[in-house]
C-alpha cells in the first residue's frame, strides 16, 4: 500500500471516529447542564472529564481501524471493520439515547450491547494486529466504567430517565417515561 493511501487511509478511519463523535455531541448540546441536574453516585466524575477522555478514545479507535484496514483494507478486513462500524453507530445512539431523549432504560441497554460490541471488536481486531486490539482496551473499560455509572444514575434518578408509569385513576391511559414528555411538549 503506498504512503499516501495510507495516510489517506488513516485520514478517513479518524474522520469516520470523531463524526460519530460529532453526531453524539449533536445529542450532548445540554448534556453539562442536563448532567449536573441529576442526581449522582459518590463515585461519579466531573462532567469536565467526559469530552477529554472521549477524545482521546476516539482518536485512538480511529488509529486502531486504520491499522486494521492496513492489513488488506476493506475486501480483506470486511467483517471486523462492519462490527467496528457498528459499535460506532450504537455509540452514538447512546448520546441520544440518555441525554436528548433521556431514556434511562433504553441508554442502559443500548451500553450494555456497545461494551459487548466493543469486546467482539477488540478480539477481532486483536487477531489482525495486536496493536488495534490494545489501542481500544482503553475504550472497553471506559465504557465499562460508564456503564455502570449509567445504571447508577439512571436508578437514582427514575422520574427523569425511567421507565416510571404515571397512572393518573381509573380509565386514565399510562404513560411511560419519555413518552410522557413527547406527549406534555
Amino acid at each position: 500500500m503506498s504512503g499516501s493511501r495510507q495516510t489517506l487511509g488513516l485520514i478517513g478511519w479518524l474522520l469516520l471516529s470523531f463524526a460519530a463523535a460529532a453526531i453524539g455531541a449533536l445529542a450532548s448540546v445540554q448534556a453539562a447542564t442536563f448532567y449536573q441536574q441529576l442526581a449522582q453516585p459518590s463515585w461519579a466524575p466531573p462532567s469536565a472529564v467526559f469530552g477529554p477522555v472521549w477524545s482521546m478514545l476516539y482518536a485512538m479507535m480511529g488509529i486502531a481501524a486504520w491499522l486494521v484496514w492496513r492489513e488488506g483494507g476493506w475486501r480483506r478486513q470486511r467483517g471486523v471493520l462492519t462490527l467496528f462500524v457498528l459499535q460506532l453507530v450504537v455509540n452514538v445512539l447512546w448520546s441520544w439515547l440518555f441525554f436528548a431523549w433521556h431514556h434511562g432504560s433504553l441508554a442502559f441497554a443500548d451500553i450494555v450491547l456497545l461494551w459487548l460490541l466493543i469486546a467482539a471488536t477488540v478480539t477481532g481486531f486483536w487477531r489482525v494486529r495486536p496493536l488495534a486490539g490494545a489501542l481500544l482496551l482503553p475504550y472497553l473499560c471506559w465504557v465499562g466504567f460508564a456503564l455502570a455509572l449509567n445504571y447508577a444514575v439512571w436508578q437514582l434518578n427514575p422520574e427523569t430517565l425511567g421507565l416510571v408509569c404515571a397512572d393518573q385513576g381509573p380509565g386514565s391511559p399510562v404513560r411511560v417515561g419519555f413518552v410522557e414528555k413527547l406527549i406534555d411538549s
